[in-house]
Formats: C-alpha cells, structure tokens, sequence
C-alpha cells in the first residue's frame, strides 16, 4: 500500500481536484475513516496516489478529475453559503440549478449579504483563490445606517483592531449620504468572518445592506439575482494560467451526489470579468 511520495499525487490533492472538497476538507474526511484506497481505509492522509488506484469515498468510486472550470453566481440575501445547515435554512446550493457538476463555493457571503460568489468544480482552484497571498481585492458597496466623515473612516483605511484582532487597512470611498445611510465602497484584500460589517459598527456605522461587486477580476456586472454564468476557458487561462485539459487518468465511476449548476456561457464582451488588469501583467 505504501508508494514512493515522489511519484504520483497526495490523495487529499487528488480529492480536492476531482471536486469532494477542499484539501483541508479531505484531511478531516480521511481521519473521519471515510476514505479507501484499494480497499484499505486510510488512516493517513500522508498517501500518495497512482494512476490505477481505486478510490472510494463514503464507500462510492470516485470520478477522475475534470477540467476546472469557474462560474460566477449572484447570491441573494437569505442564502447560507454552505452545503448543509445545522439549522436546516436555505443554502446557496438548494438555489443552484440542478445541471452538470458538483461545486464549491470560492470564500463565503453571510447570510444577509448578497452579490457575486465564485464556484469551482476544483478543489485546487478553490483554495488558490481564497489564499491571501493571492492578492485579489475584493470589493463590495455598503449601505450603513449613520454619517461618515473621513476621520471617521480613517481607522479603516489605516487598519485596526477589532475584538483583539487585526484587521488589515481596506480602500474606503464615500459613493453618497442618502438620507440617514451612507453609502461606501470598500476593497479588502483578506476578508475575516464578518469583518466590514465589525469594522463599520466600531466607527459608529451600522450596516443594513452588503453587495459584493468584484473578486479580483471578476466583476457581477448586470448578472441577474440568482444568475449562474460560466467563465470562459480563455479568460481562466489568461487570468489563473489554467488550461482546459484534464490530467491523463483511468476514467472512473460518476461522482458522489451534490450540489449542481447550470453551465452558461457568457457573450465576448461579459460583464462579468475586467481586462484591466490583463494590460498590466496583473488582475485588477
């Protein structure tokens, strides 16, 4: 059972890229006793796995891996971002049309924010995409309750702590007062759980809406609430450098059973992704 660590690939990558879950996810699934590889139970997932293996999870053979592939979705407010809820409210994936493959979400929206949430069938994509040392702004328009001022953002775009943690400086422009809201534009680079809503109540701003309008380069655009739309194969290989083949793997059983979406192709000139950063050898 024992192979080379040189040859071959980690179990927990090969899951992650055949769209099970994310690496970490895997790791937990291993030790939960769920994984086997030609008929032994993995105790480890210190593995490295071949072209022939026989991999079964929750005892199901597990597809090879697919090309990757991206979709935007415009996530409405009320939705969990998450598979399954432990206090069985709507996710993100009971919404999702049931077509074509199983996905995971790239990050998180809470359950009262909405806009534009990335999908991937890959593990690998997934993980590449959250990593801070990406380094992909994030920006989001919000709506708060209170009057700003520039003294009164100031500790945002200088960075602050919050509850003891640290929260990175974030790019503040004031879009309107309308009324007794203001409404801001904020970029973050990393987002920590529930960081812009925390952040703006510790200045005295009480958030009432939160879109998400871009994701490095990819941009919500005109995408209609509940909207799924595919990116582009050229635009994941111009922006992430990932090619459409799949790896040369023994073709295996379907998929275990999970969420789906519909695939859309979007038009030449989509809203959905900015070039801008193309120009400059970087995402926007």
């Amino acid at each position: 059972m024992e192979k080379d660590v040189k040859k071959g690939e980690r179990i927990a990558k090969r899951l992650a890229r055949a769209g099970v879950a994310s690496r970490r996810e895997v790791e937990r699934m291993i030790e939960a006793g769920r994984v086997s590889v030609n008929g032994r139970k993995l105790e480890s997932p210190a593995l490295n796995v071949v072209l022939g293996d026989e991999i079964l999870v929750d005892g199901r053979p597990v597809a090879a891996p697919e090309p990757a592939r991206l979709w935007r979705y415009h996530k409405p407010a009320g939705l969990v971002t998450s598979a399954r809820d432990e206090k069985g409210r709507a996710t993100v994936f009971d919404r999702l049309p049931p077509e074509l493959p199983r996905v995971m979400s790239v990050g998180r929206l809470d359950l009262t924010s909405e806009g534009l949430l990335l999908l991937t069938n890959d593990g690998e994509l997934k993980r590449k995409l959250e990593l801070p040392s990406t380094g992909w702004v994030r920006k989001y328009r919000v709506r708060a309750n209170g009057n700003a001022s520039d003294q009164r953002l100031k500790p945002l775009r200088e960075g602050m702590m919050v509850g003891g943690e640290r929260f990175q400086p974030m790019t503040v422009e004031f879009d309107k007062q309308s009324g007794a809201n203001v409404w801001l534009t904020i970029g973050l680079r990393e987002g920590k759980n529930r960081e812009i809503r925390r952040a703006l109540e510790e200045v005295g701003l009480m958030v009432n809406r939160l879109i998400r309008v871009s994701y490095g380069p990819f941009q919500l655009g005109d995408l209609a609430r509940g909207g799924v739309e595919e990116i582009r194969p050229k635009i994941l290989r111009d922006q992430l450098g990932i090619k459409r083949e799949p790896d040369a793997v023994r073709p295996q059983a379907a998929k275990p059973k999970g969420p789906r979406v519909r695939s859309h192709k979007p038009s030449a000139n989509s809203p959905g992704v900015s070039m801008r950063g193309k120009k400059r050898g970087k995402p926007n």
